[in-house]
């Protein structure tokens, strides 16, 4: 039987299910309207026994199906044959030990750890996604891909288009905060960009009217292979721990896709005896873009065995309309109104007895601060998850000892803007930047220190340093 054969597509309302081929290019159940999954029949597949069999792979990264951190786990997301696979050389990332980071959040020393995204080749987390999305595009034939984002996705897309030149590609981003270091690179890559007169939200709506209409291939979240490749950023992070479950993992929300794919990936392991316990999951939201924060602890929404609160939902959405209230975040990666993902992420709660936290601008920039001290710069949305640990650690919730992942989602380089605006001593440029955001203070600002072009009063400043 041929591989795709054990592996298709399911929609995740209880009340439809329907499945549908592994060739079908669908965004959405046909049936019902609903999310699809990627489903396996893992009794016909050559599934491991022991995750650490997997790392044998790593012996032969010459080779790169091997080298990627995304295709040597391909044993548990095996939808595609190997001869169709799209790598770029995605997944090579880190996990960092960080006690500076630790100390800050309140634990115990060595007992948080950084998963570095930003080491992928577009700088985000997003390119474990892509070349799933990319190898399914292939898969199907497709000539075109398309995707609407807030920076993140339309650079990973653009890349895997530039560097495979197996499509053309056109990306949506709103005209709202976007920051120039993720559109420089959709510029670069030679994607065409459309910059709508709207925010991410109107851009998601109209990229996929536009791909129902002309046939090209959606590469955003909703599309479940997306997330089939984002599952993998678990498996790098236990292979990294020696395959010992961690207490925590703490993640930035947004649209929901990563959050929702670790969800999916710690109840397979677990289904399949690869992990004996799940951690918990915190989602963490900017208070500016707090979506999931309000519905699940305002609102009370739950999975509900797959059939949440519509009512409440609907009623929170047509509120946001009313009122035309709209996300508003320096975290520009995580400003996101309505996440695709909303109904993955509330079952990856249910499944990991998860926590939902939001935290402020001003939150997020001091933890970023303290993060790029510790040895890894992030953009501001990756410093979302070690606000959310540091506040969880306030409230009791996470204990000094519990063993804490923070994913860092993309490089600081993203959005240099808002990095130098906290740091400079500059009163106008915080002020212009930051200030809009209710951001009053840098007080783990590491500023430039000016000195007159003089070489003992150089010395003399280095000095007083030391």
């Amino acid at each position: 039987m041929a591989l795709t054969e054990n592996a298709f597509q399911r929609c995740i309302n209880p009340d439809c299910r329907t499945t549908r081929a592994i060739s079908e290019t669908l965004t959405a159940c046909p049936a019902c309207g609903d999310l699809l999954d990627i489903e396996y029949d893992w009794n016909r597949l050559p599934v491991p026994k022991k995750l650490s069999e997997i790392e044998a792979r790593w012996s032969r990264r010459n080779e790169p199906l091997e080298f990627s951190g995304v295709w040597r786990f391909r044993q548990l997301l095996a939808f595609a044959p190997e001869d169709k696979i799209v790598t770029i050389g995605e997944g090579q990332t880190i996990l960092q030990n960080s006690r500076a980071v630790a100390a800050y959040c309140g634990l115990n020393p060595d007992r948080l750890f950084l998963q570095y995204e930003g080491l992928n080749p577009s700088g985000s987390f997003k390119d474990n996604g892509m070349t799933a999305a990319v190898t399914h595009a292939h898969i199907v034939g497709a000539r075109h891909a398309a995707c609407a984002s807030t920076g993140n996705t339309s650079a990973s897309l653009a890349i895997f288009a530039s560097t495979t030149q197996m499509f053309k590609v056109i990306v949506f981003v709103g005209s709202g905060k976007i920051a120039y270091g993720k559109l420089s690179q959709a510029l670069d890559f030679g994607s065409k960009t459309l910059q709508l007169l709207g925010d991410f939200d109107d851009a998601m709506q109209q990229v996929q009217e536009v791909c129902r209409r002309e046939k090209i291939y959606l590469c955003n979240s909703v599309n479940p292979f997306r997330l089939e490749g984002q599952k993998t950023i678990i498996f790098r992070v236990l292979e990294s721990l020696r395959w010992e479950v961690p207490d925590w993992i703490a993640v930035p929300g947004g649209n929901l896709g990563n959050s929702s794919a670790f969800g999916k990936a710690l109840a397979e392991l677990k289904h399949l005896g690869l992990i004996d316990r799940i951690p918990r999951l915190a989602v963490i939201n900017a208070a500016g873009s707090n979506t999931l924060h309000q519905l699940y602890n305002d609102r009370k929404v739950r999975w509900s065995r797959g059939r949440p609160d519509a009512e409440s939902i609907k009623g929170f959405y047509d509120e946001m309309d009313r009122t035309r209230r709209r996300a508003t975040t320096l975290a520009t990666a995580i400003q996101i109104n309505r996440p695709v993902s909303l109904k993955k992420a509330l079952r990856a709660l249910d499944i990991t007895d998860g926590v939902v936290r939001q935290v402020t601008d001003q939150e997020i920039l001091d933890a970023k601060a303290q993060v790029g001290a510790g040895g890894f710069g992030c953009e501001p949305a990756s410093a979302a998850s070690v606000a959310g640990v540091r506040l969880l650690r306030q409230e009791g919730v996470i204990a000094p000892s519990d063993r804490v992942v923070c994913i860092l989602t993309g490089h600081q380089l993203k959005d240099p803007t808002t990095t130098v605006a906290y740091h400079a001593n500059d009163p106008d440029q915080f002020e212009k930047v930051l200030g809009s955001q209710g951001v009053k203070s840098a007080p783990h600002a590491n500023s430039p220190i000016v000195v007159d072009n003089d070489l003992n009063k150089i010395i003399d400043l280095i000095r007083k340093i030391e």
